[in-house]
C-alpha cells in the first residue's frame, strides 16, 4: 500500500506519514502559488480529455479522472468548515472523513468532471480571498484533528497545497494509463 493511501481508519503514525509525504510534495513551492493554479490545471485537464477517457479508472478498483475531480471539489467543502471551524472557534475539534465511502456513497463515477471543476474553482477563489487577508496570528490558529492532533492554518495551507500536487500528479498519470 502506498503512504499516499489514506484511509479513514488510519493509525497516527499512518496520518504522520501520509502528512509528510503530502508536505513533501510541495518541495520549495510557495503553497499559495500551488492553490492559484491548480482549479485552471483541472479545467485543462477537462477540456482536453475525451467523455470515454475521463470515466476510465486507470485500473480496476481505482479511481477515474472523474472521481478525482469529485474528491477535489468535495475535499475543497471539506477544507471550507474546517478553516471557518478554526477561524472562528478556540482550538476546534476537527473530524476525519472517509473519501472512499464519500466516492462510494455520493457516486462520484456519475459526477460531471466540468461541473467538478468549476465547483472546486469556486470554493478555492473563495478560499485563496480568505487566506490572501489573513494576519500571521490568525495562521497560527489551530484545530485538533482527530487523527492528526493539532494543525494550524498555516499547516492547512502547505497541506492542501500538497494535496493538490498528489492529485494533479495521479490525474496526469491516469491519462496516460487510459490513452492506450
Amino acid at each position: 500500500m502506498s503512504v499516499f493511501t489514506n484511509p479513514a481508519s488510519q493509525s497516527r503514525e499512518q496520518a504522520t506519514q501520509y502528512t509528510a509525504a503530502v508536505l513533501k510534495l510541495l518541495e520549495h513551492r510557495d503553497p499559495l502559488t500551488v492553490l492559484a493554479a491548480t482549479a485552471d490545471r483541472l479545467r485543462f485537464v477537462v477540456a482536453g480529455m475525451e467523455a470515454r477517457a475521463i470515466r476510465t479508472p486507470e485500473s480496476p478498483g481505482k479511481w477515474s479522472v472523474t472521481q478525482v475531480l469529485a474528491h477535489l471539489a468535495d475535499s475543497e467543502v471539506v477544507w471550507a468548515w474546517r478553516l471557518r471551524l478554526i477561524l472562528a472557534q478556540d482550538r476546534p475539534a476537527i473530524t476525519g472523513y472517509d473519501q472512499d465511502a464519500w466516492a462510494e456513497n455520493l457516486h462520484y463515477e456519475k459526477a460531471d468532471p466540468a461541473e467538478c471543476a468549476d465547483r472546486f474553482a469556486i470554493l478555492r477563489d473563495s478560499h485563496l480571498l480568505m487566506l490572501r487577508h489573513l494576519t500571521p496570528e490568525q495562521k497560527q490558529r489551530v484545530g485538533v484533528h482527530a487523527e492528526r492532533g493539532e494543525e494550524s492554518v498555516d499547516h492547512l495551507i502547505k497541506l492542501y497545497a500538497g494535496h493538490d500536487i498528489l492529485h494533479l500528479n495521479q490525474i496526469e498519470r491516469i491519462r496516460k494509463a487510459v490513452r492506450g
